[in-house]
């Protein structure tokens, strides 16, 4: 059955917006533990728009599950993460201007520079998985640069307009996940994934983990957090069954 890390960034964002102390995404990532989260994914951003290098720091020392750390493949980033230690990095690409990530990595533009990072990390006992769009040659890279494994970027799937456009994108993560397998890779898969169209990405097999964050967050507004958790989980059960 594939894991579910919830992403808590957007528990910062509320935060942030009034530079205050609540909510507090901390508080939150404990709760959906509680509620059964397999881990829990934080993305510190250059421009620390929303989660803070302190939330990070208490939830490395209180988390009992798994901490993924979302980040840019930066100097600063690669310190931070030495010294705390996740259980994963996923290196993401990362814009100022962009309200969220738009895409995966562009493998092709420093692939000396992911590699190094992925050394560096790995070296260290950390294991480094590159988020990137479904397309074999990103597959075919992202094991040349020796990553431990893959997060599929969904955006394309979750965001598609009718059903044979769904139906495409479906059939490319597919494929993507068969490839990533076949090089011995491991496989997530995140961004945009909703309590509508999760079971289907699911249902394809091959993924171990998947990182959703938003539309748990934007449920728990209506339900609590611990109900919107569980009610992730069963979704994504169910399409493994």
């Amino acid at each position: 059955m594939a894991r579910l890390s919830v992403n808590v960034d957007h528990v910062a964002t509320v935060r942030q917006a009034r530079l205050d102390t609540e909510p507090d995404p901390v508080t939150a990532a404990l709760m959906a533990e509680l509620a059964g989260a397999d881990g829990i994914t934080m993305h510190l951003r250059e421009d620390r728009r929303h989660i803070q290098d302190r939330d990070l720091r208490i939830l490395r020392e209180t988390l009992k599950t798994s901490l993924n750390m979302e980040m840019g493949a930066t100097d600063e980033m690669v310190e931070i993460a030495l010294e705390l230690k996740p259980d994963l990095v996923t290196l993401v690409p990362e814009k100022r201007e962009e309200l969220t990530t738009e895409g995966g990595l562009d493998l092709g533009l420093d692939m000396a520079r992911l590699k190094g990072v992925v050394a560096t990390l790995g070296d260290s006992g950390i294991p480094v998985n590159l988020f990137i769009d479904p397309e074999a040659d990103s597959i075919r890279k992202s094991h040349k640069i020796g990553s431990a494994g893959v997060e599929i970027h969904t955006g394309a799937y979750a965001n598609a307009s009718d059903p044979g456009q769904r139906e495409a994108e479906l059939g490319r993560i597919g494929d993507a996940v068969i490839l990533a397998e076949k090089l011995g890779m491991k496989v997530h898969a995140g961004h945009g994934l909703d309590y509508r169209n999760v079971s289907a990405v699911a249902t394809l097999g091959g993924i171990e983990e998947f990182a959703i964050g938003f539309s748990i967050i934007a449920r728990s507004i209506y339900v609590g957090i611990n109900e919107a958790v569980r009610q992730m989980k069963v979704l994504v059960a169910a399409g493994a069954d």
